[in-house]
């Protein structure tokens, strides 16, 4: 089998834009999260099954640093009216020719604030997609 080469999975050095602002510097996660319910039904044969796959409902994940200052994503998410609808672009590979870059809408949902003493003040949320992510290929 041949070495495995080019973006392997190691997520770092990524592009994750709202609303056209690049907030990857105060992110420590981004997944994009497919949830595809399906069903089956065994018939009375040995091999009888019927499947049905629905479509994915679509979510983004994302946990990092919270910035409550300007130029913050808390302080964006928490400023935007809960169910405002945001552009997000995610390019888990920033600017590398022939990987993956996703574009999609999520709507708007306050986050949480504050923490523990001492601590780091983080947040995690999870954001609804609207429809499904596209998928395209960073060009030169």
């Amino acid at each position: 089998m041949p070495a495995a080469t080019g973006y392997i999975g190691v997520l770092k050095d990524s592009l994750v834009e709202f609303a056209a602002t690049d907030y990857a510097n105060q992110l420590t996660r981004a997944r994009l999260v497919p949830d595809v319910p399906s069903q089956t039904v065994r018939t009375l044969v040995p091999d009888g099954a019927l499947t049905d796959v629905d479509s994915a409902a679509w979510t983004f994940e994302i946990a990092g640093i919270q910035k409550l200052a300007t130029g913050g994503l808390v302080k964006m998410l928490n400023d935007a009216e809960p169910g405002d609808i945001i552009a997000v672009e995610w390019e888990p590979k920033k600017g590398v020719v022939g990987q993956p870059t996703y574009t999609f809408n999520v709507v708007a949902q306050p986050v949480t604030v504050g923490g523990d003493q001492g601590a780091f003040a983080t947040f995690e949320a999870v954001l609804q997609v609207v429809g499904s992510p596209t998928v395209g290929t960073i060009a030169s």
